[in-house]
């Protein structure tokens, strides 16, 4: 059983011992704090909190307890039901709801929920906040409304059709080219709401060829929920077989995208926000961000455009807070996260779908040609699972003064800088364990990089 609690929201496994998995007890516990949080933020006022899930089977259980406990506080509650977590957080902004709750453990395999806390932007609550809420909930600091003042629960079924309406008014996002482009689409949606947000997206944009992989909403996940390469095989295998021009592939929550090239191989889920962020820099320029573990191709496309890049420590709190400092005009994370202020400040699969579409119809290139327009990196992610006792932090130190004589960024974890590669190791908000990112021009040398990398931990005394 595990139950993490971080920048990232309350994670954990379903069931076992109150404080060890994610139970009953403990999804009360923590969405009271929430709500008596964000009542104290408006002086003991209640408004409203709007709430939604992705199709996990914990997902509906999960609803009623989040629902109820938030009503016993005091709140109305809207409830959109399945929800992308960019139809979320939309959803907040446009209810002018105090705040709002993801039900989702995103890319995490099905075992796993998690209550993810927006604020009254739509946006995840920063460190600070969600340090607060943790303490709310340890300390037992919950403030339930008197018989009188309990909300009432309402229903919001129309929230992914206005998500769907403000994707397509995007002045980028060219619904005729892509109508004309004729594309044949393909589309994984692991089981999760991304099987009724990304083929009716598609339509609306004129896309009448579709291909549905996994589209059944019913928490059973195909395979492993991760869009990354090695679950991507059947995807693979029907982009080889049906003659479609993309695939997308997107995770249980709809925030991650990855692409799917003609014949079948992969985009790469890093190239995702390199290619968006090249076709929305030929037509705005501006800084772009992205996270420290994020490939060196967006600072060599932003650079190409005449614009300055600037990196953030990983997480997706930080990369919008380093947007809104460096007012970015495209961001995201290397996970298949996009991020596009035009439309709001969270990762947004259905926004990168459009763009790359509306991209792929202007160019006039398949994918693959496409792909080959870009600089080569390969990126390698790897990971060292940590002892009991593990000083990590101190580990840390120790390899940052190993490669004292390297260019290191410490900002999170630990970042070495070569002349034409990286290394960054840095501690997972939701697992166990030190993630090790590596990027170079060929996999060789990445895994290469990771390798040696994990040899010297261990000579450092892991």
């Amino acid at each position: 059983m595990a139950l993490i609690k971080s920048i990232s929201g309350i994670r954990g496994t379903i069931g076992g011992p109150s404080g060890e998995g994610l139970g009953a007890n403990d999804i009360v516990k923590f969405a009271a704090a929430y709500a008596t949080f964000i009542k104290r933020q408006g002086n003991g006022h209640c408004g409203c909190i709007v709430v939604g899930r992705d199709a996990r089977v914990t997902g509906d259980m999960m609803r009623h307890l989040v629902c109820g406990t938030l009503a016993a506080v005091g709140f109305d509650v809207v409830d959109l039901g399945l929800a992308t977590t960019p139809t979320t957080e939309l959803a907040v902004t446009s209810h002018r709801a105090d705040g709002g709750i993801i039900i989702t453990a995103s890319h995490n395999p099905a075992q796993w929920n998690a209550l993810k806390l927006l604020d009254a932007a739509g946006e995840f609550l920063d460190d600070a906040a969600g340090k607060e809420v943790i303490r709310i909930a340890e300390q037992e600091e919950l403030e339930y409304a008197t018989y009188d003042r309990i909300g009432k629960i309402y229903t919001d079924h129309t929230s992914l059709l206005r998500h769907i309406d403000m994707v397509k008014a995007l002045p980028l996002v060219d619904a005729a080219a892509i109508s004309a482009a004729r594309f044949k689409v393909a589309v994984d949606a692991v089981n999760s709401v991304g099987g009724i947000a990304i083929p009716q997206l598609l339509r609306e944009l004129g896309v009448k060829d579709i291909i549905e992989l996994n589209c059944e909403p019913n928490g059973k996940f195909a395979h492993n929920p991760e869009p990354i390469p090695e679950n991507l095989t059947q995807i693979s295998e029907v982009m080889r077989t049906s003659g479609a021009d993309v695939g997308f592939v997107v995770d249980p929550d709809v925030d991650r995208l990855a692409i799917v090239m003609d014949g079948g191989e992969m985009f790469v889920e890093e190239y995702t926000l390199v290619a968006v962020a090249d076709y929305v820099l030929s037509h705005t320029k501006g800084p772009t961000v992205s996270n420290l573990s994020s490939s060196r191709a967006l600072r060599d496309v932003t650079e190409k455009h005449g614009c300055t890049y600037n990196a953030a420590a990983v997480g997706e709190v930080n990369v919008v807070a380093k947007m809104k400092a460096t007012n970015a005009v495209i961001g995201g994370e290397g996970n298949g996260g996009i991020i596009y202020p035009e439309l709001h400040y969270g990762r947004d699969a259905l926004v990168g779908v459009a763009l790359f579409l509306s991209l792929l119809a202007k160019s006039g290139k398949r994918v693959s040609e496409l792909k080959r327009t870009y600089p080569s990196y390969e990126i390698s992610k790897n990971k060292i699972q940590l002892q009991p006792g593990t000083d990590v932090d101190g580990l840390l130190a120790r390899v940052k003064e190993h490669y004292s004589d390297c260019r290191i960024t410490d900002i999170d974890g630990v970042k070495i800088d070569f002349d034409d590669s990286w290394v960054h190791l840095r501690k997972s908000n939701t697992e166990p364990i030190i993630r090790i990112y590596s990027e170079a021009h060929t996999v060789a040398e990445a895994e290469r990089l990771a390798e040696d990398m994990k040899a010297t931990v261990a000579s450092l005394g892991f």
